[in-house]
């Protein structure tokens, strides 16, 4: 089914009359885990299996095997649920999820210290990966920007994209909330078995490129799933830098007309100068 993710609404404009404009859509979404409520929420609808995959990785509910089923609705039609309630199903191979279920905004998806390490302290260090080519990664969110049909329409949603060392992007995805955007890429790749995750982390060694800031939730996903490359067109947190730093992830910063900042790795930092 191919839902609507953007709705056509006339406004007045303040310099002359009434016409037509796009809105992307929100809606809620409530992720379950073999029948067990674990989160909702606010997404743009679409790719919303990816986004429900992406998201349990990421909190280290799954890995990639685990992923036995995916529907809408665990206990009843999809069409009862408005399609907002998605089931991840592993046939009881992992333990009951704790519930997040107050509604994570479109604009954030974690809050709390004890969340930050519940979420850092299973991960491992990186494995070791070939320096990547920084002209390539500076020149990623530009490539992701011309796959953004949502943002074309109506101005008012987020991207992320994972690329190749070839400089291939592999996927993109848009949507109202940046962790959501991340959530369906790694969504899409864990399905289609590009990436190899397990809760301790991946190894598969692609750049994910994001829209907005580096915030410590997008170095946390991208751990998770095993990237070894974040680029972002806004900057980072101190605290994301910090993270980077402990995984070795490589972060890019302000990636735009050609320029960046390099954040991470520190040998990369205090090496020589481009």
């Amino acid at each position: 089914m191919v839902r609507s993710r953007s709705q056509q609404l006339f406004v007045r404009n303040l310099g002359g009359g009434r016409q037509p404009d796009d809105l992307v859509v929100e809606e809620p979404m409530t992720i379950q885990l073999d029948g067990h409520d674990v989160s909702s929420t606010m997404r743009t609808p679409g790719h919303d299996f990816e986004l429900a995959v992406g998201f349990l990785l990421a909190e280290g509910l799954i890995s990639g095997g685990e992923v036995a089923g995916i529907r809408y609705c665990g206990t009843g039609s999809p069409v009862d649920s408005e399609f907002n309630v998605v089931t991840v199903e592993t046939g009881g191979q992992v333990d009951a999820p704790t519930a997040r279920m107050g509604t994570i905004s479109s604009s954030c998806g974690i809050c709390g210290i004890d969340a930050i390490e519940t979420l850092t302290e299973r991960l491992r260090v990186l494995p070791r990966y070939e320096p990547w080519d920084l002209d390539l990664l500076i020149a990623g969110p530009d490539l992701m920007r011309k796959a953004q049909p949502l943002f074309d329409a109506t101005g008012a949603v987020h991207a992320a994209a994972a690329m190749n060392r070839a400089g291939d992007i592999l996927v993109v995805r848009e949507d109202i909330g940046r962790h959501n955007a991340v959530d369906k890429v790694v969504g899409r790749m864990v399905m289609d078995d590009l990436i190899p995750t397990g809760s301790d982390g991946g190894d598969s060694d692609y750049a994910l490129m994001v829209s907005g800031r580096a915030s410590f939730e997008m170095v946390q996903k991208a751990w998770a799933a095993g990237f070894t490359a974040l680029v972002a067109v806004s900057g980072p947190s101190s605290l994301a830098v910090s993270t980077a730093r402990r995984a070795g992830l490589t972060v890019l910063g302000f990636a735009r007309d050609g320029q960046a900042k390099i954040y991470s790795p520190l040998e990369i930092v205090d090496g020589p100068t481009r």
